[in-house]
Protein backbone atom coordinates (compact mmCIF):
# COMPACT_ATOMS: atom_id res chain seq x y z
CA UNK A 1 0.00 0.00 0.00
CA UNK A 2 1.36 3.24 -0.89
CA UNK A 3 0.88 5.74 1.87
CA UNK A 4 3.25 8.28 -0.07
CA UNK A 5 1.43 11.80 0.28
CA UNK A 6 2.38 14.19 -2.86
CA UNK A 7 3.03 17.87 -1.86
CA UNK A 8 4.40 20.44 -4.42
CA UNK A 9 8.01 21.71 -4.20
CA UNK A 10 6.75 25.21 -3.07
CA UNK A 11 5.08 23.54 -0.16
CA UNK A 12 8.15 22.58 2.01
CA UNK A 13 6.60 23.86 5.24
CA UNK A 14 3.55 21.95 5.18
CA UNK A 15 5.48 18.62 3.61
CA UNK A 16 8.10 19.03 6.81
CA UNK A 17 5.17 19.01 9.11
CA UNK A 18 3.59 16.03 7.17
CA UNK A 19 6.20 14.26 7.06
CA UNK A 20 6.33 14.53 11.39
CA UNK A 21 2.38 13.44 11.60
CA UNK A 22 3.10 10.36 9.24
CA UNK A 23 6.84 9.63 11.02
CA UNK A 24 4.81 9.52 14.76
CA UNK A 25 2.64 6.44 13.46
CA UNK A 26 4.93 3.53 14.07
CA UNK A 27 5.47 0.82 11.91
CA UNK A 28 4.42 -1.82 14.10
CA UNK A 29 0.78 -0.62 14.08
CA UNK A 30 0.56 -0.09 10.10
CA UNK A 31 2.36 -3.89 10.25
CA UNK A 32 -0.56 -4.70 12.64
CA UNK A 33 -3.49 -3.70 10.58
CA UNK A 34 -3.29 -5.70 7.06
CA UNK A 35 -6.66 -6.19 7.16
CA UNK A 36 -8.56 -4.65 4.55
CA UNK A 37 -10.64 -2.68 7.59
CA UNK A 38 -7.54 -1.22 8.74
CA UNK A 39 -6.40 -0.49 5.73
CA UNK A 40 -9.40 1.60 4.73
CA UNK A 41 -9.66 3.22 8.33
CA UNK A 42 -5.82 4.05 8.19
CA UNK A 43 -6.48 5.16 4.57
CA UNK A 44 -9.79 7.74 6.50
CA UNK A 45 -7.35 9.08 8.87
CA UNK A 46 -4.62 10.07 6.57
CA UNK A 47 -7.20 11.92 4.65
CA UNK A 48 -8.61 14.27 6.96
CA UNK A 49 -4.49 15.01 8.40
CA UNK A 50 -4.23 15.66 4.69
CA UNK A 51 -7.34 17.93 4.73
CA UNK A 52 -5.89 19.75 8.07
CA UNK A 53 -2.22 20.62 6.29
CA UNK A 54 -4.08 22.21 3.41
CA UNK A 55 -6.04 24.45 5.91
CA UNK A 56 -2.83 25.23 7.53
CA UNK A 57 -1.50 26.13 4.53
CA UNK A 58 -4.07 28.28 3.36
CA UNK A 59 -3.89 30.38 6.48
CA UNK A 60 0.11 30.91 6.28
CA UNK A 61 -0.74 32.15 3.06
CA UNK A 62 -3.01 34.42 4.39
CA UNK A 63 -0.99 35.73 7.23
CA UNK A 64 1.73 36.26 4.98
CA UNK A 65 -0.50 38.65 2.53
CA UNK A 66 -1.67 40.84 5.70
CA UNK A 67 2.17 40.38 7.19
CA UNK A 68 0.72 39.14 10.61
CA UNK A 69 3.94 36.79 11.18
CA UNK A 70 3.93 36.36 15.14
CA UNK A 71 0.11 35.45 14.65
CA UNK A 72 1.27 32.93 12.33
CA UNK A 73 3.70 31.36 14.30
CA UNK A 74 1.10 30.91 16.95
CA UNK A 75 -1.25 29.62 15.07
CA UNK A 76 0.81 27.12 13.50
CA UNK A 77 2.45 25.54 16.62
CA UNK A 78 -0.91 24.96 17.65
CA UNK A 79 -1.94 23.41 14.29
CA UNK A 80 1.06 21.23 14.81
CA UNK A 81 0.60 20.28 18.07
CA UNK A 82 -2.94 19.15 17.07
CA UNK A 83 -1.50 17.24 13.77
CA UNK A 84 0.97 15.16 16.79
CA UNK A 85 -2.19 14.24 19.25
CA UNK A 86 -4.45 13.52 16.16
CA UNK A 87 -1.54 11.00 14.64
CA UNK A 88 -0.73 9.16 18.28
CA UNK A 89 -4.36 8.87 18.57
CA UNK A 90 -4.90 7.13 15.52
CA UNK A 91 -1.31 5.00 16.27
CA UNK A 92 -2.47 4.20 19.45
CA UNK A 93 -0.80 2.85 22.67
CA UNK A 94 2.48 1.52 21.86
CA UNK A 95 4.40 -0.86 24.23
CA UNK A 96 8.17 0.20 23.95
CA UNK A 97 9.36 -1.69 26.65
CA UNK A 98 7.72 -5.28 25.45
CA UNK A 99 9.56 -4.11 22.07
CA UNK A 100 13.09 -3.74 23.58
CA UNK A 101 12.90 -6.79 25.42
CA UNK A 102 11.44 -8.87 22.61
CA UNK A 103 13.88 -12.19 21.49
CA UNK A 104 14.09 -14.33 18.97
CA UNK A 105 15.22 -17.63 19.61
CA UNK A 106 15.82 -20.17 16.68
CA UNK A 107 14.12 -23.32 17.91
CA UNK A 108 14.96 -25.47 14.86
CA UNK A 109 16.89 -28.65 15.49
CA UNK A 110 18.93 -29.57 12.19
CA UNK A 111 21.49 -32.58 11.89
CA UNK A 112 24.54 -29.77 11.07
CA UNK A 113 23.93 -28.28 14.46
CA UNK A 114 24.03 -30.85 16.44
CA UNK A 115 27.30 -32.16 14.98
CA UNK A 116 30.73 -31.25 16.94
CA UNK A 117 33.28 -28.93 15.02
CA UNK A 118 35.85 -31.60 13.58
CA UNK A 119 39.57 -30.79 12.81
CA UNK A 120 42.77 -32.59 12.30
CA UNK A 121 46.37 -31.90 12.07
CA UNK A 122 48.97 -34.19 10.83
CA UNK A 123 53.29 -33.87 12.19
CA UNK A 124 55.75 -35.48 9.63
CA UNK A 125 59.55 -35.12 10.70
CA UNK A 126 62.34 -36.12 8.38
CA UNK A 127 65.48 -36.50 10.24
CA UNK A 128 69.47 -37.20 10.16
CA UNK A 129 71.64 -38.70 13.35
CA UNK A 130 75.46 -36.83 13.41
CA UNK A 131 77.06 -40.51 14.18
CA UNK A 132 76.01 -44.15 14.20
CA UNK A 133 73.99 -46.20 11.61
CA UNK A 134 71.13 -43.86 10.27
CA UNK A 135 67.61 -45.44 11.19
CA UNK A 136 64.17 -44.14 11.46
CA UNK A 137 64.69 -41.15 8.99
CA UNK A 138 61.37 -40.48 8.65
CA UNK A 139 58.71 -40.40 11.35
CA UNK A 140 54.69 -39.97 10.88
CA UNK A 141 55.38 -39.17 14.77
CA UNK A 142 51.56 -38.34 15.30
CA UNK A 143 48.19 -37.58 13.68
CA UNK A 144 45.54 -35.85 16.06
CA UNK A 145 41.68 -35.75 15.40
CA UNK A 146 39.79 -33.02 17.63
CA UNK A 147 36.22 -33.58 18.26
CA UNK A 148 34.68 -30.33 19.69
CA UNK A 149 31.05 -29.26 21.23
CA UNK A 150 29.11 -27.21 23.09
CA UNK A 151 27.02 -30.15 24.88
CA UNK A 152 24.44 -27.79 26.25
CA UNK A 153 24.32 -24.08 27.73
CA UNK A 154 26.34 -25.49 30.95
CA UNK A 155 29.04 -27.48 29.41
CA UNK A 156 31.22 -28.22 26.62
CA UNK A 157 33.37 -30.85 25.75
CA UNK A 158 37.04 -31.67 23.49
CA UNK A 159 38.25 -34.71 22.69
CA UNK A 160 41.75 -35.41 21.04
CA UNK A 161 42.59 -38.99 19.56
CA UNK A 162 45.87 -39.71 18.15
CA UNK A 163 46.95 -42.23 15.90
CA UNK A 164 50.94 -42.48 15.98
CA UNK A 165 53.54 -45.45 15.33
CA UNK A 166 50.54 -47.96 14.40
CA UNK A 167 48.89 -47.12 18.23
CA UNK A 168 45.73 -45.56 18.44
CA UNK A 169 45.12 -43.08 22.16
CA UNK A 170 43.19 -40.73 23.60
CA UNK A 171 45.22 -37.83 24.29
CA UNK A 172 42.75 -35.75 26.09
CA UNK A 173 38.48 -36.07 26.26
CA UNK A 174 36.99 -33.99 29.19
CA UNK A 175 34.27 -32.17 29.58
CA UNK A 176 34.24 -28.78 31.09
CA UNK A 177 31.77 -26.68 33.17
CA UNK A 178 31.86 -22.41 32.93
CA UNK A 179 30.03 -20.14 35.44
CA UNK A 180 29.74 -21.80 38.04
CA UNK A 181 29.42 -19.85 41.17
CA UNK A 182 33.11 -18.00 41.63
CA UNK A 183 33.56 -18.25 38.23
CA UNK A 184 35.12 -21.88 38.93
CA UNK A 185 35.84 -23.89 35.67
CA UNK A 186 35.45 -27.31 36.13
CA UNK A 187 37.29 -30.12 33.57
CA UNK A 188 36.21 -33.58 34.08
CA UNK A 189 38.01 -36.90 32.05
CA UNK A 190 41.15 -37.35 30.83
CA UNK A 191 43.26 -34.07 29.80
CA UNK A 192 47.10 -32.41 29.87
CA UNK A 193 47.75 -31.00 33.45
CA UNK A 194 48.96 -27.51 34.35
CA UNK A 195 52.55 -27.82 35.02
CA UNK A 196 54.48 -24.88 34.41
CA UNK A 197 53.67 -23.64 30.98
CA UNK A 198 54.50 -25.69 27.66
CA UNK A 199 53.49 -29.35 28.96
CA UNK A 200 49.84 -28.31 28.98
CA UNK A 201 50.49 -27.81 24.83
CA UNK A 202 50.14 -30.21 22.50
CA UNK A 203 53.25 -31.42 20.45
CA UNK A 204 52.00 -29.86 16.80
CA UNK A 205 52.00 -26.39 18.79
CA UNK A 206 55.21 -25.79 20.56
CA UNK A 207 57.89 -23.43 19.25
CA UNK A 208 60.27 -26.59 19.08
CA UNK A 209 59.68 -30.15 17.54
CA UNK A 210 59.66 -31.55 21.36
CA UNK A 211 59.32 -30.68 24.21
CA UNK A 212 62.25 -29.78 26.20
CA UNK A 213 64.27 -31.92 27.68
CA UNK A 214 63.99 -31.20 31.40
CA UNK A 215 59.83 -32.14 30.71
CA UNK A 216 61.01 -35.04 28.89
CA UNK A 217 63.16 -36.23 31.89
CA UNK A 218 60.96 -35.17 34.58
CA UNK A 219 57.46 -35.92 33.25
CA UNK A 220 57.54 -38.26 30.66
CA UNK A 221 58.42 -38.16 27.10
CA UNK A 222 55.34 -36.67 25.85
CA UNK A 223 54.94 -34.79 29.14
CA UNK A 224 52.02 -35.02 31.77
CA UNK A 225 48.70 -36.29 31.28
CA UNK A 226 46.21 -37.31 34.17
CA UNK A 227 42.89 -39.00 34.47
CA UNK A 228 40.37 -36.88 37.31
CA UNK A 229 39.42 -33.45 37.94
CA UNK A 230 40.72 -30.14 37.60
CA UNK A 231 39.68 -26.77 39.16
CA UNK A 232 40.42 -23.27 37.70
CA UNK A 233 39.83 -19.95 39.17
CA UNK A 234 40.09 -16.33 37.93
CA UNK A 235 41.05 -14.56 41.18
CA UNK A 236 38.15 -11.65 41.23
CA UNK A 237 40.86 -8.99 42.30
CA UNK A 238 44.11 -7.35 40.78
CA UNK A 239 43.98 -5.68 37.47
CA UNK A 240 45.75 -3.33 35.65
CA UNK A 241 49.53 -3.03 37.43
CA UNK A 242 48.23 -5.06 40.05
CA UNK A 243 47.87 -7.79 37.30
CA UNK A 244 45.49 -11.07 36.61
CA UNK A 245 46.08 -14.30 38.73
CA UNK A 246 44.66 -17.88 37.73
CA UNK A 247 44.74 -20.32 40.19
CA UNK A 248 44.25 -24.17 38.86
CA UNK A 249 43.93 -27.07 41.24
CA UNK A 250 44.25 -31.07 39.30
CA UNK A 251 43.12 -34.44 40.88
CA UNK A 252 44.40 -37.41 39.47
CA UNK A 253 45.40 -41.07 39.16
CA UNK A 254 49.38 -40.94 39.60
CA UNK A 255 49.22 -43.57 36.78
CA UNK A 256 52.46 -41.63 35.08
CA UNK A 257 55.48 -43.95 34.69
CA UNK A 258 58.16 -41.78 34.73
CA UNK A 259 56.93 -40.15 38.01
CA UNK A 260 55.09 -43.03 39.52
CA UNK A 261 55.90 -46.13 38.13
CA UNK A 262 51.84 -46.39 37.10
CA UNK A 263 50.69 -46.24 40.56
CA UNK A 264 46.97 -45.84 41.05
CA UNK A 265 46.59 -43.59 43.80
CA UNK A 266 45.20 -40.09 43.61
CA UNK A 267 47.96 -37.18 43.03
CA UNK A 268 47.47 -33.92 43.84
CA UNK A 269 48.53 -31.21 41.55
CA UNK A 270 48.67 -27.08 42.03
CA UNK A 271 49.64 -24.29 39.77
CA UNK A 272 49.35 -20.10 40.15
CA UNK A 273 49.79 -18.16 36.98
CA UNK A 274 50.55 -14.44 37.60
CA UNK A 275 49.88 -11.50 34.09
CA UNK A 276 51.11 -8.49 34.39
CA UNK A 277 50.75 -5.86 31.17
CA UNK A 278 54.17 -3.77 31.24
CA UNK A 279 53.01 -1.64 28.01
CA UNK A 280 50.57 -1.33 25.30
CA UNK A 281 53.74 -3.66 23.80
CA UNK A 282 54.81 -5.90 26.64
CA UNK A 283 53.68 -8.11 29.14
CA UNK A 284 55.10 -10.79 31.68
CA UNK A 285 53.64 -13.80 33.03
CA UNK A 286 54.83 -15.50 36.07
CA UNK A 287 53.80 -19.22 37.57
CA UNK A 288 54.71 -22.16 40.37
CA UNK A 289 53.97 -25.63 40.56
CA UNK A 290 53.96 -27.70 42.87
CA UNK A 291 52.74 -32.09 42.32
CA UNK A 292 53.21 -34.84 44.92
CA UNK A 293 52.23 -38.80 44.89
CA UNK A 294 52.26 -41.83 45.62
CA UNK A 295 52.44 -45.12 44.80
CA UNK A 296 52.35 -47.57 47.78
CA UNK A 297 53.17 -50.88 45.75
CA UNK A 298 56.83 -49.83 45.35
CA UNK A 299 56.82 -47.64 48.36
CA UNK A 300 57.36 -44.69 46.34
CA UNK A 301 56.61 -40.61 46.88
CA UNK A 302 57.74 -38.56 44.30
CA UNK A 303 57.68 -34.11 44.59
CA UNK A 304 57.90 -31.74 41.58
CA UNK A 305 58.32 -28.37 41.87
CA UNK A 306 58.88 -25.72 39.21
CA UNK A 307 58.80 -22.04 38.43
CA UNK A 308 57.95 -20.82 34.70
CA UNK A 309 58.21 -17.67 33.15
CA UNK A 310 57.14 -15.43 29.98
CA UNK A 311 57.71 -12.24 28.21
CA UNK A 312 56.21 -11.61 25.32
CA UNK A 313 56.83 -7.95 23.17
CA UNK A 314 54.56 -7.36 20.61
CA UNK A 315 54.61 -3.71 19.20
CA UNK A 316 50.65 -2.66 18.32
CA UNK A 317 51.21 -1.29 14.92
CA UNK A 318 54.08 -4.21 13.86
CA UNK A 319 51.82 -6.92 15.59
CA UNK A 320 51.54 -8.95 12.38
CA UNK A 321 55.34 -8.48 11.49
CA UNK A 322 57.66 -8.47 14.91
CA UNK A 323 57.23 -10.12 18.00
CA UNK A 324 59.77 -11.48 20.79
CA UNK A 325 59.05 -14.28 23.18
CA UNK A 326 61.16 -15.17 26.09
CA UNK A 327 60.34 -18.06 28.06
CA UNK A 328 62.06 -20.34 31.21
CA UNK A 329 60.80 -23.18 33.28
CA UNK A 330 62.74 -24.80 36.19
CA UNK A 331 61.92 -27.97 37.97
CA UNK A 332 63.07 -29.51 41.23
CA UNK A 333 62.45 -33.20 41.28
CA UNK A 334 63.00 -36.34 44.34
CA UNK A 335 61.87 -39.65 43.94
CA UNK A 336 61.93 -41.08 47.50
CA UNK A 337 62.22 -44.64 47.69
CA UNK A 338 61.79 -46.63 50.92
CA UNK A 339 62.07 -43.35 52.55
CA UNK A 340 65.62 -42.60 50.20
CA UNK A 341 66.32 -40.20 47.39
CA UNK A 342 67.99 -37.21 45.93
CA UNK A 343 66.63 -34.30 44.64
CA UNK A 344 67.64 -33.37 40.72
CA UNK A 345 67.05 -30.17 38.73
CA UNK A 346 66.90 -29.50 35.24
CA UNK A 347 65.68 -26.28 33.57
CA UNK A 348 65.22 -24.31 29.86
CA UNK A 349 65.07 -21.34 28.59
CA UNK A 350 63.80 -20.37 24.95
CA UNK A 351 63.53 -16.88 22.58
CA UNK A 352 61.90 -17.02 19.61
CA UNK A 353 61.85 -13.82 16.95
CA UNK A 354 59.41 -12.54 14.36
CA UNK A 355 61.82 -11.63 11.69
CA UNK A 356 58.77 -11.05 9.38
CA UNK A 357 54.96 -12.01 8.76
CA UNK A 358 55.83 -15.64 8.54
CA UNK A 359 59.35 -16.04 9.15
CA UNK A 360 60.48 -17.27 12.87
CA UNK A 361 63.81 -17.79 14.49
CA UNK A 362 63.94 -20.01 17.84
CA UNK A 363 66.98 -20.55 20.06
CA UNK A 364 66.67 -23.08 23.12
CA UNK A 365 69.47 -24.08 26.28
CA UNK A 366 68.69 -27.58 28.07
CA UNK A 367 70.40 -28.84 31.31
CA UNK A 368 68.98 -31.10 33.45
CA UNK A 369 70.13 -33.72 35.75
CA UNK A 370 68.55 -37.26 34.67
CA UNK A 371 66.42 -38.65 37.65
CA UNK A 372 68.68 -42.20 37.50
CA UNK A 373 71.80 -40.28 38.19
CA UNK A 374 75.06 -39.52 36.36
CA UNK A 375 76.12 -36.00 34.87
CA UNK A 376 74.28 -33.23 33.69
CA UNK A 377 72.76 -33.47 30.38
CA UNK A 378 73.17 -29.91 28.30
CA UNK A 379 72.20 -29.00 25.09
CA UNK A 380 71.41 -25.88 22.24
CA UNK A 381 68.56 -26.08 20.14
CA UNK A 382 67.91 -23.41 17.13
CA UNK A 383 65.42 -23.69 14.63
CA UNK A 384 63.70 -21.58 11.40
CA UNK A 385 59.85 -21.77 11.58
CA UNK A 386 57.81 -20.67 8.21
CA UNK A 387 54.24 -20.53 8.30
CA UNK A 388 53.55 -20.87 4.64
CA UNK A 389 50.30 -20.17 5.77
CA UNK A 390 47.52 -20.45 8.35
CA UNK A 391 47.29 -24.39 8.06
CA UNK A 392 50.85 -25.44 7.16
CA UNK A 393 53.78 -24.62 8.42
CA UNK A 394 57.90 -25.99 7.91
CA UNK A 395 60.59 -25.87 10.29
CA UNK A 396 64.27 -26.63 10.15
CA UNK A 397 66.03 -27.41 13.15
CA UNK A 398 69.26 -28.65 14.84
CA UNK A 399 70.14 -30.72 18.30
CA UNK A 400 73.22 -30.48 19.84
CA UNK A 401 73.32 -32.59 23.24
CA UNK A 402 76.12 -33.52 24.89
CA UNK A 403 74.77 -36.22 27.15
CA UNK A 404 77.60 -37.62 29.41
CA UNK A 405 77.64 -40.69 31.46
CA UNK A 406 73.48 -40.36 30.78
CA UNK A 407 72.65 -44.36 29.91
CA UNK A 408 72.29 -45.38 25.94
CA UNK A 409 73.37 -42.23 24.91
CA UNK A 410 76.99 -41.85 25.45
CA UNK A 411 78.66 -39.01 23.84
CA UNK A 412 77.62 -35.76 21.84
CA UNK A 413 74.35 -36.49 19.57
CA UNK A 414 73.78 -34.47 16.92
CA UNK A 415 70.56 -34.45 14.95
CA UNK A 416 69.26 -32.36 11.96
CA UNK A 417 65.51 -32.45 10.88
CA UNK A 418 62.78 -31.29 8.50
CA UNK A 419 59.37 -31.21 9.79
CA UNK A 420 56.15 -30.52 8.24
CA UNK A 421 52.35 -29.53 10.40
CA UNK A 422 49.60 -29.33 9.00
CA UNK A 423 45.60 -28.72 10.02
CA UNK A 424 42.86 -28.68 8.54
CA UNK A 425 39.43 -27.79 10.51
CA UNK A 426 38.05 -25.10 12.49
CA UNK A 427 40.75 -25.17 15.29
CA UNK A 428 43.98 -25.28 13.57
CA UNK A 429 47.02 -25.72 15.71
CA UNK A 430 45.46 -25.36 18.58
CA UNK A 431 48.15 -25.31 21.91
CA UNK A 432 45.02 -27.07 23.69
Amino acid sequence: MDLTVHVPCRRVGAFALMALAIGAVPCKTLAQERSTGAQDSLRARVARLEARIDSLERSLARSTSTGARADTTAQGGDELAALLAAAKAAAGPTDTAAAANRQFVDQSRSQPKLNPEISATGDVRLQVQGRGPQSHNVDVREFELALQSPLDPFSNTKIFATFSNEEVGIEEGYAYWTGLPGHVRLDLGRFRQQFGELNRWHAHELPWSEYPLVIREYLGEEGLGGDGLSLYWLVPAGGGASGTHEITVQSTLASNRTLFDDGRRMSILGHLNNFWSVSPATFVQLGGSALYGENPDVDLKTTVFGLDFRLNWRPPRQGSYRSFTLRAEGFATKHEVAGFGQRRYGAYVGAQYQLNRRLFAGLRYDYVQPLGGGTAIQGVVPNLTWWQSEWVYLRTEFQHHSVGLYPDLPGVRNRFLIQAVWAIGPHKHETY
